[in-house]
């Protein structure tokens, strides 16, 4: 049901003025205030049942940071529910309260709309430098704006603690907001001496400079925005939502992602029945040869594609490298030169296979709109961007505007890299994942992977390229380099659950003669990658966490603990209780399990009563697929 209440816009005195979430829990407050060093700032708070979130803090940017006086406010409600393309629900609930502060400054013609947005998740906000029109109702363009500076504050309790990264790819640690030796990644979520977690963020980043955190010397639990670079725009202009998630447990943080969504546009592709979310696989050797071989693979366990990766047209560092011609193979990527894309791409598609290739942002920015009509003509899928130039003004329009521009040729798109969603997808679904993580392609222990849901996954999907069989990685320069799996085989196959990704890279490192024939394999033959609906069921942050997502009738349940070993009481009671299922469970079962990779496999017939105690080796994990029993009437 679609619900949207206009309140009459008047006019106010008052000194303090609320936005409060649909269901009364969170709060924001603004209000002008003099400072020592300023009269007429703009001052905010953020509370949940009482207690403090953000103290007293400031809006505003450079040049528009005092002088304010709040003219009126306009306030809306909605209530709505929406269908994306693909996600980890289904169905997305868009509820919230707004309020659009009219600003005026002294001086100044043009006004600050102060947007607030007041969902039971958390608070959103942005400004916003609207058309103006003059008496007679005639609109005209504004001002050319310049911001180089974001004035914006987050000022936190004492005792309060964050979970800091310093680069998209890092591991978070806990640490207190104070001594930061550089500018802290987003999301960048707080564990707050009250017991509540809140997570800042930003929301619709497409074309204005990435923003990130950061304290100065000498200041203590005041987290000030940082902007990549200057942006240089005519009004009107929207800058990106400010946003302050806020939970009672850490879990909640990740159910409730969807508002980065809520946060953009609705889609802009009329037509996304191109669009196919699926589980693809790396052509390691890139030679037409291995890479029928690896269709055959991807054929025989279920996956929906396959990806040429860097090198296939060249070295991806020289700038003559030539994405439009197959011909001239990276020596350093196979010894062979006999790739024939195009037969490929037939062989691909009479089996059911879909082609991805690899192309670094060097080659993007000088061959883009010519090697899109191509790629199409080829029956080119999607295209994994590589090593893209990330923060500033002009390299993140540029990368919104190329995703753009892949749509109108039916091309999917993965970033990798630096780059960390915002919810652009939602607008432009045919951007599938992303990186701006650190995958299994960096090893990471089981510390780092039970932090990630918490951190990084909150802002959406990433690509994290999941491992499973230990092997040396195909660099012909470092042969003799063995890259290992810090984590149990149980564990690997629980992140394909946990960390959510439309487009889910299994086997990354193993071409497909290193991939052994282990029984568990039945689990990622049959898991899918986008979900009807997703319950985080329990976790903490570092030390683990368990996620129940259900494609259709089918449940698939991932569970990882940190690098030490733990017993987790799992409770079946996100099952419709009106039905019987069967569980089958696959876990780290140590030597007794004669196989390489020692998973075992069991099965039990349970119901949403059930109980099950999860004894969890060190850096472990456990999987299961729960279907319905079906009766049969005799």
């Amino acid at each position: 049901m679609t619900v949207m209440l206009l309140l009459v816009t008047k006019s106010f005195s008052a000194d303090v003025y609320t936005v409060v979430s649909p269901n009364g829990k969170l709060k924001l407050d603004i209000r002008t205030a003099d400072s020592p060093k300023a009269k007429g700032e703009l001052i905010y708070n953020i509370s949940y049942s009482g207690n403090a979130i953000i103290l007293n803090s400031n809006m505003g940017i450079n040049g528009w940071d005092s002088g304010f006086t709040i003219e009126k406010e306009e306030r809306t409600s909605n209530n709505t529910t929406w269908k994306p393309v693909y996600g980890e629900r289904s169905v997305i609930t868009d509820n919230y309260n707004q309020t659009i502060f009219i600003v005026k400054q002294e001086g100044h013609d043009t006004k600050l709309h102060v947007v607030v947005r007041a969902y039971n998740e958390g608070i959103a906000f942005r400004y916003v430098f609207a058309e103006r029109e003059n008496a007679t109702g005639y609109r005209r363009g504004g001002d050319f704006m310049k911001i180089n500076s974001d004035k914006t504050t987050f000022v936190v309790p004492e005792k309060t603690f964050c979970y800091l990264t310093y680069s998209a790819q890092g591991n978070p640690q806990l640490m207190p907001i104070k001594n930061w030796n550089g500018e802290a990644e987003r999301p960048l979520t707080l564990k707050l001496d009250n017991g509540l977690y809140a997570t800042l963020g930003e929301a619709a980043v497409v074309n204005f400079c990435r923003t990130k955190f950061r304290v100065e010397k000498g200041d203590e639990n005041i987290i000030r925005s940082s902007m990549y670079d200057m942006v240089e725009e005519y009004e009107p202009l929207e800058m990106p939502w400010k946003l302050v998630m806020v939970a009672e447990k850490p879990t909640d943080l990740l159910a409730n992602n969807d508002i980065y969504l809520n946060l953009n546009p609705e889609s802009k592709i009329k037509n996304t029945d191109w669009i196919k979310p699926g589980k693809i696989i790396r052509i390691v050797s890139l030679t037409t040869k291995d890479a029928k071989t690896a269709i055959d693979f991807a054929e025989k366990r279920k996956l929906q594609y396959v990806h040429f990766d860097a090198g296939w047209y060249g070295a991806e560092t020289l700038m003559n490298s030539d994405p439009s011609r197959y011909d001239r193979v990276d020596p350093d990527r196979s010894l062979v030169n006999d790739l024939n894309l195009e037969e490929v791409v037939k062989y691909a598609k009479s089996k059911g296979i879909g082609v991805w290739v690899y192309v670094n942002q060097r080659a993007l920015t000088n061959h883009l709109d010519e090697i899109l009509p191509l790629y199409q003509s080829w029956g080119v899928v999607g295209i994994k961007f590589g090593f893209v130039n990330v923060g500033s003004y002009r390299w993140t329009t540029w990368l919104h505007e190329a995703v753009a521009k892949c749509a109108k040729y039916n091309i999917m798109v993965d970033i990798h890299d630096e780059y960390r969603p915002t919810g652009f997808s939602r607008t432009y679904p045919n951007l599938l994942s992303q990186e701006g993580v650190r995958g299994n392609e960096e090893f990471p222990d089981a510390n780092t992977n039970t932090s990630l849901p918490f951190t990084r996954f909150l802002c959406g999907a990433a690509d994290c390229t999941v491992c499973y069989f230990q092997r040396k990685e195909f660099k012909p320069e470092i042969k003799n380099e063995a890259r290992l799996l810090k984590n149990t085989s149980g564990h690997q196959l629980a992140t394909s659950v946990v960390f959510y990704s439309p487009l889910q890279f299994l086997y990354w490192y193993d071409a497909p003669a290193d991939v052994l024939d282990v029984p568990e394999l039945e689990f990622f033959d049959q898991l899918p990658t986008v979900w009807d609906d997703s319950k985080i069921l329990s976790g903490n942050i570092g030390e683990s966490i368990a996620v129940a997502r259900r494609s259709g009738t089918k449940w698939f349940v991932g569970c990882m603990t940190n690098n030490e070993k733990r017993t987790i009481d799992f409770s079946f009671d996100f099952l419709d209780p009106s039905k019987k299922y069967q569980a089958t469970i696959y876990s780290d079962g140590g030597e007794k399990v004669k196989t390489p990779t020692h998973v075992k496999i069991e099965k039990k017939k349970i119901s949403s009563d059930s109980k099950l105690k999860l004894e969890l080796l060190a850096r472990g994990g456990c999987t299961m697929i729960i279907e319905e029993i079906k009766i049969v009437d005799n």
